[in-house]
């Protein structure tokens, strides 16, 4: 699969240029935001956590070891890219036991930052963002186009595509649930089963989101639209809206799309009509993702990049500083501004 068939077209108009992405882990720096308080006590354990060129997974099973704790015991909030420099939340829970020796885990890839007791084991999507550093390298591009783009940027948005990476190595995930999807029958591992219906879904919406751009209305609304909050699940009647609320252009709420599954779609009129046309080409997906009990929910459209700033740190070096909600990708913020050249890079999580 292309790129083009899993993303669909950028918003902003055509790349400033281009630029390489991810020359080494310290160009795509990522940092939790937890707004919890922990309270220095309790049976679990919350380690702060700062890796690099290690996946999420990866470390979890080093501290399952180091610890010598089944790895169920090991949480985390959620997965992060392994050709980045990052810094994440884990907890283990140890009902009963003193806090153990970590220095095994230290390593030029692993670093415990700090750690602290707590009441409860940290849940996946418990963190409320995710605070980004890119440096952009390699640039070639003219520096007023790229400083209009991100103006633009920082004051509309972008699209809120699923990135590339939640499609596997070269859409690999979709390509496989296609299959299942085609023979309606699932893989008996768990893990592959949840991250092929993830990719499935994932894609159902990037391909709604790219009919929205491609038409304008990503960031407006149509007749029937359903709209929500930023960092909310739920959504209500676009026709709820006063005629003077001034949410929706101040990036507060957003219109939505399907993530699809079990139940009907909440939207009327136009915006029910399109989703149907598209959806309807993919009849087997939907067909599958219904029968595997997933329940359809929605998402924004829009992507509000929050607290965005940029410098040039050198001619050809652009550094972006910026905050996402959870579930949210910045390389969708970053094909907005520049082509990226090609790396050996094939791996996110």
């Amino acid at each position: 699969m292309t790129e083009l068939e899993l993303l669909g077209p950028t918003a902003w108009g055509e790349a400033c240029g281009e630029a390489q992405l991810k020359a080494i882990a310290e160009d795509f720096q990522v940092d939790e935001v937890l707004d919890i308080p922990l309270t220095g006590e309790g049976e679990h354990l919350w380690l702060w956590v700062e890796k690099r060129y290690l996946n999420t997974e990866e470390v979890a099973k080093r501290i399952a070891r180091a610890i010598q704790v089944p790895l169920r015991q090991v949480s985390y909030a959620g997965l992060k890219d392994k050709l980045a420099l990052t810094r994440q939340w884990f907890s283990i829970h140890l009902p009963g036991k003193m806090d153990p020796d970590l220095t095994t885990l230290e390593s030029d890839q692993l670093h415990i930052v700090k750690q602290i007791r707590h009441q409860r084991k940290l849940q996946r999507g418990t963190h409320s963002a995710n605070g980004f550093i890119i440096r952009l390298t390699q640039l070639e591009a003219d520096q007023k186009l790229l400083v209009e783009r991100l103006q633009l940027i920082a004051k509309q948005g972008v699209p809120n595509y699923y990135g590339l990476q939640r499609f596997g190595f070269d859409g690999s995930n979709v390509e496989q649930a296609i299959e299942w999807a085609n023979q309606q029958a699932y893989p008996e591992q768990r893990n592959i089963r949840s991250r092929l219906l993830s990719s499935a879904r994932s894609y159902l919406f990037n391909k709604v989101l790219a009919r929205r751009v491609s038409m304008g209305t990503w960031n407006n609304l149509i007749k029937g639209d359903v709209l929500s909050f930023t960092d909310s699940r739920s959504f209500f009647p676009a026709e709820q809206l006063a005629a003077n609320d001034t949410r929706l252009a101040e990036l507060d709420i957003h219109p939505t799309a399907p993530l699809w599954g079990e139940g009907e779609l909440a939207t009327t009129a136009q915006a029910l009509q399109q989703e149907q046309t598209i959806l309807a080409e993919y009849q087997q997906l939907t067909t599958w993702l219904q029968s595997a009990n997933m329940r359809q929910e929605r998402r924004v459209l829009r992507l509000p990049v929050n607290d965005l700033t940029w410098h040039f740190v050198e001619p050809t070096i652009l550094q972006l500083n910026f905050v996402l909600p959870t579930g949210c990708f910045a390389t969708s913020v970053v094909r907005e501004i520049v082509s990226l050249k090609a790396t050996e890079d094939k791996c996110t999580y």
